[in-house]
């Protein structure tokens, strides 16, 4: 069986850190398995670029300007959804390239930023392979957003959206929304995959995939890496006092407002004021900032900027004592995972896939969703609780039991050999 992944890079993110995952997972299990991006940023053999020429990078390179710019300039209500929201209006036909030709099955993950429009999916539709797609976020059955807030118009037709800066009844998302619905006549042997019971869940209500097979499959992780470690050692990389009560909190972009960091903020304040008792507490943050102040923090900071090497990333698990994520929008995060898969305890909102993942006061504790006080309440709870080393037991345990490289990708195997039968 031969499996070809189909995502825009193969690291840079979540979507493309989790494609990279499965491919290893698959490459395991003796699956003959092949990625193909639009931008190569790893060494791995097994992924090629359709990028690699110089032409190819210069083509790339005007479809991501031609698509992004376009938007910004003339479509984007604010600032904070200029990447929020995709058309795919342009993008690489790699529907007769070699790794698609030779593919048995082919594999979407996130395809978009330029790399493939919606008239290049149709393309592989149109291949007849048998085609699997896993959805990061909600963008496959929506007119063009990838998370819709508080908007359900995805349940009917698109349209009215509210991250356009001039809404209505036949909007950029509403014309997004006819062009996926035409493209999806040509679907005949599609199965999709979400990485989250909850976006499971809101994809079956979408009128664009209400009629198709979808199942839940998480993300696959390497647990020899995520592994618990010494402490003390890792904390002596950075120069932590080992005594220090270490919150950890980190995204790809801190300042994505999925993320919520005003929600960070104000339960850290909270926690400062109504938690006397604890002391010599401090905030360690990576990922990227380009205008944050950490000095509205109530705690010493230390930054971590962009952790580009896993296992450093293994390292600032282990040596906090609670990972934080107050994201207000969420599939299935892979730092969730991640900080469990260290053994370190979590402490989030209860939305999205968190809560596949965290089990209230077992291996972590879910708080009421955008409730900032009960975040406060939840943190304390980790940082004082007499059962750590429970806790600690109980979020690795969380990940050998659903989330290996083994158990995943065998529920993949079992879905390629599902629709190559058909």
């Amino acid at each position: 069986m031969k499996v070809t992944l189909i995502n825009t890079s193969d690291a840079g993110g979540g979507a493309p850190a989790a494609c990279m995952r499965l491919l290893k997972a698959l490459e395991q299990k003796q699956v003959d398995v092949q990625m193909l991006v639009e931008e190569k940023k790893t060494a791995e053999t097994r992924v090629t670029s359709v990028g690699a020429s110089f032409f190819g990078k210069i083509r790339d390179g005007f479809n991501f300007f031609f698509e992004r710019l376009p938007f910004i300039w003339f479509n984007a209500r604010s600032r904070e959804v200029r990447f929020a929201f995709s058309p795919a209006n342009v993008g690489t036909d790699v529907s007769t390239h070699a790794v698609v030709a030779n593919a048995d099955v082919l594999h979407l993950h996130w395809i978009n930023s330029g790399f493939l429009s919606i008239n290049d999916i149709e393309r592989l539709l149109q291949t007849g392979k048998p085609i699997v797609w896993t959805l990061h976020d909600m963008w496959t059955f929506t007119g063009g957003c990838h998370y819709a807030g508080d908007c359900d118009h995805f349940t009917t037709e698109c349209g009215n959206c509210w991250m356009l800066r001039d809404p209505g009844d036949d909007d950029l998302s509403h014309s997004g929304w006819l062009k996926k619905a035409e493209m999806y006549k040509a679907a005949k042997n599609v199965f999709f995959v979400t990485c989250s019971n909850w976006l499971a869940g809101v994809a079956k209500t979408s009128s664009l995939l209400k009629d198709f097979r979808i199942e839940a499959i998480p993300n696959p992780i390497d647990t020899a890496l995520f592994s618990p470690g010494d402490k003390v050692k890792a904390r002596e990389k950075w120069n932590i006092d080992s005594n220090q009560k270490i919150i950890l909190f980190g995204a790809a972009n801190i300042l994505d407002r999925r993320k919520g960091i005003t929600h960070l903020i104000g339960s850290l304040n909270e926690l400062k004021e109504k938690y006397p008792d604890l002391s010599d507490v401090a905030i360690v943050i990576f990922g990227k900032n380009k205008s944050f102040d950490t000095s509205a923090l109530p705690f010493k900071v230390y930054e971590m900027s962009i952790i580009s090497s896993q296992q450093d990333m293994a390292l600032l698990y282990n040596l906090a004592d609670v990972y934080v994520t107050p994201a207000i929008e969420d599939n299935l995060p892979n730092t969730v995972m991640e900080a469990l898969a260290c053994g370190t305890p979590v402490v989030a909102f209860n939305t999205g896939g968190i809560p596949d993942m965290v089990d209230h006061l077992q291996n972590g504790y879910l708080a009421e969703f955008k409730y900032t006080g009960d975040f406060a309440a939840g943190i304390h709870y980790v940082l004082t609780s007499d059962k750590k080393n429970e806790l600690s037991a109980n979020a690795r345990k969380k990940v050998l039991d659903n989330f290996t490289n083994d158990i995943v990708a065998e529920k993949y195997i079992a879905v390629y050999q599902s629709i190559l039968k058909k």
